[in-house]
């Protein structure tokens, strides 16, 4: 696959395309450097409430029309929002294109916040905060994010806390747009089969918006601290998560981090967490370990739930893991395998274009360009075991991890 074709407009917003020749879809995504790590515990939800009103009405569509104009043709719109990133996307055929550019330009820089509107859709972020409190995994999460980071942006919950979500005016949505937007961290992504030319075309017409500049700085993430916390929940299962904060964006380690915590609790069933605690015990029915880089930070954790009297024997065996990587070198046969492994992975996933169209996005964002395949699996093959094994005694040693158990009540 060629390079993508990447440039800047005169704003400072950045367009990334990847020309894919054998499909008849575009995916497009505009991706914001704003997210949840932006608020404060005045106005904690309010980035995610803004993905939710962009959709309500702009100075030229009303929500309506938003909601019609890529429906009616097949194709798709949709938005989400995390810690630093608030992204809008489209999918749909390539004849629809300009379209697709047209509305998602419209709904990032052109929303009008309508209050009706507000009001209306509090109460389904509501609905959405009761839904995610029914969800063990959910909550479980954001739990856990909230030990790590503790008094930290990093660790409110994106949704916000009803109290705040409730008090939200037009006015708030305005001066969070005016405090955060920065064209210099925009980039519009895509992935489609028309000619590099065309998406230069489109891109320029509707992203060639007024410069805007963010006036409030983003509070950097300080020394983080392991801590213990056991909670008492309406669940049936005992829910844990064990991990620490990690290694950020830019750091030397990051990729061989992320292979050592996809060999140990990767999607494979092969997982050294899967096997230990799944195939040989049956004590759960799924563990995940996850490994999650931010601009100034990371995330490691383990998730698993099982019977409450088999939480502490589950503990064990997931230590039991990490001890066996911090204490001895892989084999060159080992490290061959878990190095294949997730370079398949990563090939697999690159197959998928909506993914494609993401990841390019947010490594634009991140990193300022997007590395190859080949380029990656370069640095994977000059992994060594003794760094993996280096690696593994300082982000496992147990005096450095945080541990959250939700006990059923």
């Amino acid at each position: 696959m060629k390079a993508p074709h990447i440039f800047k407009l005169s704003n400072g917003i950045r367009i990334v395309y990847q020309q894919v020749n054998n499909t008849r879809i575009i995916h497009a995504g505009v991706i914001l450097d704003v997210g949840s790590r932006d608020e404060n515990s005045n106005n904690q939800g309010i980035a995610h409430f803004w993905e939710h009103m962009a959709f309500k009405g702009t100075h030229k569509r009303k929500a309506h029309h938003i909601i019609q104009s890529l429906d009616s043709v097949g194709g798709e719109l949709n938005a989400f929002t995390d810690k630093e990133k608030v992204v809008f996307y489209a999918s749909i055929r390539d004849e629809h294109a300009e379209r697709a550019i047209d509305v998602l330009a419209d709904i990032t820089f052109n929303s009008v916040f309508p209050q009706q509107q507000i009001e209306k859709e509090c109460g389904v972020i509501l609905e959405e905060m009761a839904m995610y409190l029914d969800n063990p995994d959910d909550s479980l999460q954001d739990e856990f994010e909230s030990l790590i980071y503790k008094d930290h942006p990093m660790g409110m919950n994106i949704l916000g806390r009803p109290e705040t979500v409730k008090s939200f005016q037009r006015n708030n949505f305005l001066n969070f747009y005016k405090q955060h937007m920065d064209t210099r961290n925009i980039v519009f992504s895509c992935v489609g089969s028309l000619p590099s030319a065309e998406i230069v075309r489109l891109a320029t017409k509707y992203f060639e918006v007024k410069s805007m500049k963010r006036t409030e700085k983003r509070k950097k993430y300080s020394r983080y601290t392991s801590r213990n916390l056991e909670l008492s929940r309406s669940v049936k299962q005992a829910r844990c998560a064990i991990g620490r904060a990690a290694y950020p964006n830019h750091h030397k380690d990051r990729i061989p981090f992320f292979m050592l915590v996809n060999m140990l609790g990767g999607p494979g069933m092969n997982s050294r967490l899967n096997l230990a605690l799944r195939e040989k015990h049956g004590y759960v029915y799924s563990i995940d370990a996850h490994y999650l880089s931010y601009t100034d930070t990371g995330m490691f954790s383990v998730f698993f739930g099982t019977e409450p009297r088999q939480l502490d024997r589950c503990i064990a065996l997931v230590r039991n893991e990490l001890d066996k990587l911090c204490e001895k070198e892989l084999t060159p046969r080992q490290l061959k395998a878990a190095k294949e492994q997730i370079k398949g992975q990563m090939a697999i996933a690159e197959e998928n274009n909506l993914n494609l169209m993401m990841m390019m996005g947010r490594t634009t964002l991140d990193m300022g360009r997007v590395p190859s395949l080949e380029e990656i699996f370069e640095i994977i093959d000059r992994i060594e075991a003794s760094h993996l094994l280096s690696l593994a005694q300082e982000m496992f040693d147990e005096k450095g991890l945080s541990y959250l158990k939700i006990i059923p009540n």
